[in-house]
């Protein structure tokens, strides 16, 4: 059984170097030719800054498996020992914590490569080291009094019932609904919101969720700019209710039509129950996940060098998850990208064609989104459509158009192949 897993995994490992190794040869390709959608020097800039996570992301993929390797081959074992695991709760929960750890220090020089090097070097980063390891040390404290609180009802799962994984799925997956709902009261303890001021954009916001049936429940701008200069917006809540929080970094590059269109866009999300799609996906796929681990035979464990104790099996689910929803990656993106295309059309009515087409140019710009990738990639990862795609279907001709610091431009007209709302 442990081969199988290992040839699996291999397989898994593989696949994905082979597909960012086809992406930065696509990119290296790309941005050499003619620019689309950027200035010239700033489509080079995207394509390098795309190439450079890559390059990142096959180094960490590759060390994520020697680490795998590890693990089943040596590192349970030794854990188990250094923990001195004997069944109960307590040592369950020390040992997945000491799974964490582990895990945690192996990929941390990959984070602060990518935050301190890569992305300040692109200029999106903006946290000093000090607000990185006070944000650090928040997020330790929440994952060991909400992860030990989650491991521990898990470890207590597995140990009082025999179809523990039924109970271990109901729990998870009403955890990850409660994270959802409560997402924005954990993102207040790293950052700062503000009520949006009075004025058009506070009204038009309101006017545009009655017109939907939501209900306001707070207009906020979060200092976004303080760690990051890219732009984003998102609803909080799952009910009728809605939270609206906007990175003040949107609010400075987008104008109040723009931002509208952006906003008519996730309102179309609530109105066709994307929501829910999304959540009833991720149950499907956590139903599988425990139900496939749940009936890891013993065998397995015998062969690492383990008991199938709770914190090991635990441990052990979440060390094969990442191949699972790699195999139901493509499905769930397809999914996610068509919901995408329902969800510009909404917004496009709410918010003005023209005004959406803009917004999305300036975000690819502003984010520094290299525009095309190999089919691949997006076949495998684009949970969003390619975005000439989406101008495509908005019935707007990217070709030859550039985003300048005062908004659109072409080299003649902005021209819609079809209505110009």
């Amino acid at each position: 059984m442990l081969e199988t897993i290992i040839i699996l995994y291999s397989i898994y490992t593989f696949m994905k170097i082979y597909i960012s190794i086809m992406q930065i040869g696509y990119i290296n390709e790309e941005k050499r030719k003619a620019p689309v959608l950027m200035s010239a020097e700033k489509y080079l800039v995207a394509g390098n800054y795309a190439v450079t996570n890559d390059k990142l992301g096959l180094v960490s993929t590759f060390v994520d498996y020697l680490v795998f390797i590890w693990w089943v081959f040596s590192g349970f074992a030794w854990l188990s020992t250094m923990i001195q695991t004997d069944g109960t709760i307590l040592s369950a929960v020390l040992f997945l914590f000491g799974f964490i750890t582990v895990n945690f220090i192996v990929g941390l020089p990959f984070e602060l490569y990518q935050k301190f090097s890569i992305d300040e070097a692109f200029g999106f980063n903006k946290m000093t080291l000090k607000m990185y390891l006070l944000d650090t040390m928040k997020s330790m404290l929440l994952f060991v009094i909400i992860g030990g609180a989650i491991f521990a009802l898990l470890a207590w799962i597995i140990a009082s019932y025999e179809t523990w994984w039924v109970w271990g799925f109901v729990a998870m997956f009403t955890f990850a609904v409660m994270a959802n709902v409560l997402a924005p009261t954990f993102m207040a303890l790293f950052n700062k919101f503000s009520p949006l001021e009075e004025g058009e954009l506070k009204t038009q916001i309101s006017s545009m969720m009655e017109e939907v049936g939501l209900k306001n429940d707070g207009i906020f701008v979060m200092d976004a700019s303080k760690r990051d200069s890219r732009l984003n917006a998102f609803f909080g809540g799952l009910g009728k209710s809605k939270r609206v929080v906007l990175f003040d970094t949107l609010i400075e590059k987008l104008n109040t039509k723009e931002l509208l269109a952006v906003l008519g866009h996730e309102l179309g999300h609530f109105t066709h129950g994307d929501i829910w799609k999304n959540i009833g996906l991720m149950g499907l796929l956590l139903f599988i996940a425990f139900y496939l681990f749940g009936h890891l035979p013993e065998a397995l464990f015998v062969q690492m060098g383990v008991m199938p104790e709770a914190g090991v099996q635990i441990a052990m689910l979440m060390l094969l998850l990442p191949l699972l929803s790699f195999v139901f990656t493509p499905f769930m993106s397809a999914v996610s990208r068509h919901n995408e295309y329902a969800a510009d059309e909404f917004g496009s009515k709410m918010g003005g064609k023209k005004n959406l087409v803009s917004a999305l140019m300036k975000l690819v710009t502003e984010n520094k989104s290299f525009p095309k990738s190999h089919p691949l990639v997006i076949f495998f990862y684009y949970t969003h459509p390619p975005v000439l795609e989406r101008l495509k279907e908005l019935g707007f001709d990217a070709s030859n158009t550039i985003v300048g610091e005062e908004g659109l431009k072409k080299e003649g007209i902005f021209e819609f192949v079809g209505d110009e709302k």
